[in-house]
């Protein structure tokens, strides 16, 4: 398999170093061998090579000279993004360009020009699965290609495989969520008495939170991804823009401490749930009693709760973010891309 990166920050850099750390046990396990043969990024310039990239070479140069374009004796440079997708001899497109979720560009046209010639994608941006699944996944079957996108919702902890694999025969009748790590965090510190500006300012210094915080903060962070979960685990399209949500913000100390007097817990949650009317979907913070499975998650973590008909509740819990963790997810889609590619290249 040969792989071309569209855009090459931690998350990419993450996977490169995972598939040279893992590449005996991917090749006699999986019978994967990834060849690395071109890198775009719009801060770092592009590098090129038919025959393949060597990946501590390349980590080496974007590491130490910023640069993707240090890379020494590379066939090309200077190929843009869509030039990548287009004229190199990838089969797949890693797809980790910083995207504006609101538009899902640039990562929505970077999946089409791939799947139009002919080239599967793995993404972790939400933006594209969460506004444009569907046609993408058409354009994706109309040329036979795979679409991977397992750390969209929750990085490294496959909450997207699970329902439609390891519980194939449950009627999936809610899923309820914890996954904005940040959000998680703050709560968290606020329960051991800090305030919510105190809270934020530590989940910032720890990494845990952006310098602007909004998206996390407000809850639309997990509207995306709340999203994704109605369309792709629930069956049912919905505008991310169109689900009712509110953040974190309002919650005051006093409440926070109120709750724990209850033996309850506030948490920020994603709730997707089957009615009779339909899918109906929201995000806002909840006090749940402490007996409940997600009441016990703590900090920067997530986790997911699916209510199923025959399995009863299941719940899956890991890092929600992180370098590695989201290296991690791609290499999930990379893998069952090969084993997809594999069998149909047998019949």
């Amino acid at each position: 398999m040969k792989i071309a990166f569209v855009g090459f920050g931690g998350v990419g850099q993450a996977l490169a170093e995972i598939l040279e750390d893992k590449k005996e046990v991917l090749s006699k396990q999986y019978g994967l061998n990834a060849t690395v043969v071109a890198v775009s990024d719009m801060m770092k310039g592009a590098a090129y090579d038919p025959d393949g990239l060597n990946i501590p070479q390349l980590l080496t140069a974007v590491r130490e000279e910023g640069r993707v374009d240090a890379y020494p004796n590379a066939k090309e440079y200077g190929l843009d993004s869509l030039e990548t997708i287009k004229h190199t001899n990838a089969d797949l497109i890693v797809e980790v360009t910083f995207t504006d979720v609101q538009t899902g560009q640039p990562a929505i046209d970077h999946c089409e020009a791939a799947f139009k010639h002919g080239k599967s994608v793995v993404t972790t941006n939400k933006g594209p699965v969460a506004l444009k699944l569907e046609e993408l996944q058409a354009v994706a079957n109309e040329n036979s290609c795979f679409f991977g996108f397992e750390g969209t919702v929750m990085s490294g902890t496959p909450a997207l495989r699970l329902p439609k694999t390891t519980l194939m025969g449950n009627d999936i009748y809610e899923v309820v969520g914890i996954l904005n790590g940040t959000t998680n965090y703050i709560l968290t510190e606020m329960e051991k008495g800090l305030s919510f500006d105190q809270a934020l300012k530590q989940a910032q210094e720890f990494g845990y939170a952006e310098a602007d915080p909004t998206s996390d903060i407000e809850g639309y962070d997990v509207r995306y991804k709340a999203a994704i979960l109605s369309h792709y685990v629930m069956g049912e399209k919905v505008n991310a823009l169109d689900i009712p949500c509110t953040g974190i913000a309002d919650l005051t100390d006093e409440m926070i401490q109120s709750a724990i007097n209850e033996n309850k817990r506030w948490k920020l949650l994603a709730r997707i749930r089957k009615t009779d009317q339909g899918v109906e979907v929201r995000v806002g913070p909840e006090k749940i009693d402490a007996t409940h499975p997600l009441a016990s998650v703590q900090g920067a973590t997530n986790a997911i709760l699916y209510e199923c008909d025959l399995s009863g509740p299941i719940m899956l819990t890991g890092a929600g973010a992180g370098l590695k963790e989201t290296g991690f997810s791609l290499l999930i889609d990379l893998i069952h891309a090969y084993q997809v590619d594999q069998k149909i290249s047998v019949s």
